[in-house]
């Protein structure tokens, strides 16, 4: 049981000068540069930068397109945009380069398309 009371003590006294004085301000500072710094390392090092992606994506991306497309192309599109995969590949597909063409999807729809995901 001390020994319970005497952590809850010495949590107390590093939670006060912690929050009521600027005595613990410097140590912190110093242990959160060094975790950005070791986060940009690893950053630069794997070359990748994290991405929030939602679940809800396809769905909502489908909405907004819908109004424009004929019954053919709503088909399509639901065929294609299944999953944030299914969206990443047709993007790379046929969002990329200067001439964008799809067989189903006019140009003018299939550059909406690409302009809204």
């Amino acid at each position: 049981m001390r020994g319970w009371i005497g952590l809850a003590i010495i949590g107390g006294i590093i939670y006060y000068f912690a929050t009521e004085t600027d005595k613990l301000d410097e140590p912190i500072e110093y242990v959160q540069s060094f975790f950005s710094a070791a986060d940009k390392k690893l950053s630069s090092m794997t070359g990748t930068k994290i991405q929030k992606i939602s679940e809800q994506a396809p769905q909502k991306i489908k909405n907004l397109i819908y109004e424009r497309l004929s019954t053919i192309e709503i088909r399509e599109l639901d065929g294609t945009f299944t999953s944030n995969e299914a969206i990443a590949d047709f993007k790379q597909e046929y969002c990329q380069g200067s001439k964008i063409t799809h067989p189903v999807f006019s140009k003018d729809n299939l550059q909406f398309i690409c302009d809204k995901i």
